[in-house]
């Protein structure tokens, strides 16, 4: 009689695996599932979505990393094409769809290959090959551009802005984007840096988009400390207080034992002489705007605005960083240090009312290195859009500045790409050349969704894109979404910096690969439950796959 073999396990009760061709295809699902959720978001006729969290606060946007970061996705596959647009919003600022979109459809294509059973290590070696001849194509196809490049550089910003909430507004918003990066750009070794943290965006409701404007200094939330300080001050000379002005309580419990009256007013008495000294010795160094990180006892404040100097106090250590980088003054520890030399220069210090709340605005900086985008909006939702739109184009007029190097928008650079690594594709022997024309093809998705979003005929528009770019010179052309003609992009004023296609390409072709590569995904049942009892599974790594189990295919 034949044995009986009963099948083993060696995980626990509950547990789920899925295996070789299982796995890819439920992996493969949950990156285009994220990618289709972003897609109809692309381009300037892209839609918005609504986004409503637990506590019911609602998000409108269609900004792709913002999107991303709200749902709240549990598939570990899913995951990884999050981390494409959180890179890419890191990286440069723009181009998150872009990104994911991509991602989407080079695992969409891989599918097709896995179906004709290439393997796939083939699949994830091809697609490493093209994504590296692909850096090759895109530096190639690369324009030029200065610092001094206004006209581009506005381009860039207005092209960053469209399809976007704050659009109508994107001939206001523009220049304040370039000029405030231009403001904090640093020039070291022949080449700019911009730290597009020195650019500090304050919103408040009321008013309309064009009463934004860029402040030549820095606007900080906070209120002068007493009522008797003077409003305003011209000509400022500020201090920058890492302490407080308050008497020190001591470090060690203490005992202070008083048996007299006398004794009481004594300790009171030094206690004031020592607040008083602390504003002398800051009105002995000249300044007449202080801003301290920490507080200011009430008797200093009285002494402060005796002596006519404008005081703010618990200023974020952020802001303090950024004062400094507009006024020019050094940040002291003790009132005790404080000389001339570490104040900072401003034009005026001005307490003003900004949407019901009092602000503090130090302007006229000379040659500031930080500066305040002051941004108005009628509602909140269109502030924050606005807000989203505004830093999307500092983003890449950063990138701009900094990398020197811009190329055409509206799918151009997609589809030159598609050109040109279809030709190379016919050099290479093997199953490779499968994988390398696949992720040519997946190019062609960003301006087929493009002219989808935009209402067009998607297949006579890469059509006629492809026969435009078959001619040499015309690597520019791309679609113009609001004629839906095939046109030169520069021309048309659709420019993006070369970074957003590189690091796009970059991210998703590693998170396409990464994804193909799995073969085994192994969710284990009721971690959550021993980790209470304490158990050593913490070390097994699963911790991110706890909530899988009973839900794995799901998303949200």
């Amino acid at each position: 009689m034949a044995e009986i073999r009963q099948p083993m396990s060696v995980q626990p009760e509950g547990a789920q695996r899925f295996m070789g061709r299982d796995a890819q295809r439920m992996n493969i699902l949950a990156g285009r599932i994220v990618a289709e959720t972003v897609k109809t978001t692309l381009g300037p006729r892209g839609m918005d979505k609504m986004l409503v969290d637990s506590l019911g606060d609602v998000v409108i946007t269609n900004d792709g990393a913002t999107i991303l970061s709200e749902m709240d996705i549990a598939h570990p596959a899913a995951k990884m094409i999050v981390e494409v647009a959180k890179t890419q919003d890191e990286e440069v600022g723009d181009g998150t769809t872009t990104a994911v979109v991509i991602a989407g459809e080079l695992l969409k294509k891989a599918e097709d290959l896995l179906d004709q059973d290439v393997h796939a290590t083939v699949v994830a070696s091809g697609y490493k090959i093209a994504a590296e001849k692909a850096e090759e194509i895109l530096k190639d196809i690369g324009d030029k551009i200065t610092i001094n490049d206004d006209e581009v550089l506005l381009e860039i910003a207005k092209t960053a802005m469209t399809g976007k909430g704050a659009e109508k507004a994107k001939d206001t918003l523009a220049p304040l984007a370039l000029n405030a990066v231009k403001q904090v750009a640093v020039k070291e070794n022949g080449k700019y840096t911009v730290e597009t943290e020195d650019i500090k965006v304050e919103k408040k409701e009321g008013g309309s988009v064009e009463d934004s404007k860029l402040i030549q200094g820095l606007i900080i939330d906070k209120e002068r400390v007493h009522d008797g300080m003077p409003k305003k001050i011209k000509d400022a000379k500020i201090a920058l207080l890492d302490c407080a002005l308050e008497v020190k309580e001591t470090e060690t419990d203490a005992e202070i034992r008083i048996t007299s009256p006398d004794q009481l007013q004594a300790f009171l008495d030094q206690e004031e002489a020592m607040l008083k000294k602390m504003v002398d010795q800051i009105k002995a160094s000249g300044a007449t705007v202080v801003f301290c990180q920490k507080g200011i006892d009430d008797l200093a404040q009285h002494y402060l605005a005796k002596t006519g100097i404008y005081a703010a106090r618990r200023v974020k250590k952020s802001d303090m960083k950024k004062l400094s980088k507009a006024t020019g003054a050094r940040v002291v520890n003790k009132v005790s240090d404080l000389e001339g030399k570490d104040l900072g220069n401003a034009g005026s210090v001005e307490e003003k009312k900004i949407g019901g709340d009092e602000m503090t605005f130090v302007e006229g900086c000379k040659d500031p290195k930080s500066v305040s985008l002051l941004l108005r909006g009628g509602t909140e939702h269109f502030l924050e859009e606005v807000e989203r739109a505004l830093e999307d184009a500092i983003g890449v007029i950063s990138t701009a500045i900094e990398d020197g190097t811009i190329c055409a928008g509206g799918g151009a650079a997609e589809m030159e790409l598609c050109k040109r690594l279809n030709e190379y594709a016919e050099k290479i022997s093997g199953r490779e050349q499968l994988a390398v024309k696949a992720f040519a093809q997946a190019m062609e998705i960003i301006p087929r969704t493009l002219a989808e979003n935009a209402g067009m005929d998607p297949i006579d528009t890469i059509v006629a894109l492809k026969a435009s770019h078959e001619t040499k010179d015309h690597k520019r052309f791309g679609i113009d979404i609001f004629d839906g003609k095939v046109k030169d992009m520069m021309k048309a004023g659709v420019v993006e910096p070369l970074r957003i296609k590189e690091q796009a390409v970059k991210s998703a072709s590693e998170s396409a690969i990464m994804i193909l590569r799995i073969d085994d995904v192994i969710a284990a049942s009721g971690i959550g439950k021993r980790r209470g009892m304490g158990g050593d599974d913490d070390d097994m790594g699963m911790g991110g796959m706890g909530g899988m189990p009973g839900g794995m295919p799901g998303m949200m």
